[in-house]
């Protein structure tokens, strides 16, 4: 009697008690490394980027940050375990128009080629972020006030103007990566000029160990802190870059009608993703300023 109720009792109990979480000795070891390598990537970035101000007069201010970010943004993919593949001809001009999934889109990109980003007011003041996002050219939108959409383009222009690229995520935010969210227009503009050069691209991310929408993928009301330290965790996130053409031609001078043909491009390049073979090349024009650096 006195068995049968001990049994009982362990039985359930085990139905009681929530399971344990494993521990992931690794992982927090890995976390740490990374997290070091990180920081001590952003202190050297910083001084490089001193250096690059104080002896880089002959460059223009645009190219002076997209090269920085480029050579620095190779370094951190390295330390945080971001493998690139890449599919097409990754541009030397022009603007890159994209889906977002996380701020390692940042990475991915800049690794791939100099450029600068189009980004939302809010992240100028996230700390260290927002730092480093000025000191790269970001060019920050605040999508509330109209008022200044002109002058953001006019920034994008000028950037433009000195042959750099310009990264633009038209879907105004981030997502979980299941599909492409309709762009908006309204900072399109100046891809609808004569001359101007547009090249559609998407991003995707896999991971091994865990889930790509809810451990990569930096949206709904996640937090920055605990998302990079959890990511650091990963032994390998690896991104997928498709870069796309589009006749120019068919880019209308509306502004709708060229993001919504715009998004198509870019949808089928997200789903070409998944069964692309992995091969970049890159304009030889950049790859001539990059040895130049």
């Amino acid at each position: 009697m006195a068995t049968n109720s001990t049994a009982a009792i362990a039985a359930w109990t085990q139905t009681q008690t929530p399971p344990r979480r494993t521990f992931h000795a690794f992982g927090l070891v890995r976390s740490a490394f990374r997290g070091a390598g990180f920081a001590l990537a952003l202190f050297f970035a910083a001084i490089d980027y001193a250096r690059m101000i104080c002896f880089r007069s002959q460059l223009d201010p645009w190219r002076k940050r997209a090269f920085w970010l480029h050579r620095w943004s190779r370094i951190v993919a390295g330390i945080v375990g971001l493998r690139l593949r890449c599919h097409g001809i990754a541009p030397g001009a022009g603007m890159i128009v994209s889906n977002h999934l996380s701020y390692l889109d940042i990475v991915a990109f800049s690794a791939l080629v100099p450029c600068v980003f189009v980004a939302k007011q809010e992240v100028a003041s996230w700390p260290i972020v927002g730092l480093f996002a000025r000191m790269a050219g970001t060019i920050f939108v605040d999508r509330a006030r109209r008022m200044e959409v002109a002058s953001v383009n006019g920034a994008i222009k000028s950037a433009l103007g000195q042959d750099v690229v310009v990264v633009l995520f038209a879907e105004g935010t981030s997502s979980g990566g299941h599909t492409v969210l309709p762009f908006r227009s309204s900072l399109l503009e100046p891809v609808t000029q004569p001359g101007s050069k547009v090249t559609p691209a998407a991003i995707q991310y896999d991971l091994d160990d865990g889930s790509v929408s809810e451990e990569v993928c930096y949206w709904r009301d996640m937090t920055l802190l605990p998302h990079l330290l959890n990511l650091f965790r990963k032994r390998q996130v690896r991104a997928g870059v498709a870069f796309g053409h589009v006749d120019r031609d068919t880019l209308l001078v509306s502004r709708k009608d060229t993001a919504r043909h715009l998004q198509r491009e870019v949808a089928a390049l997200f789903n070409e993703l998944k069964h692309a073979g992995w091969s970049c090349h890159v304009e030889q024009s950049t790859v001539s300023e990059w040895q130049a650096m």
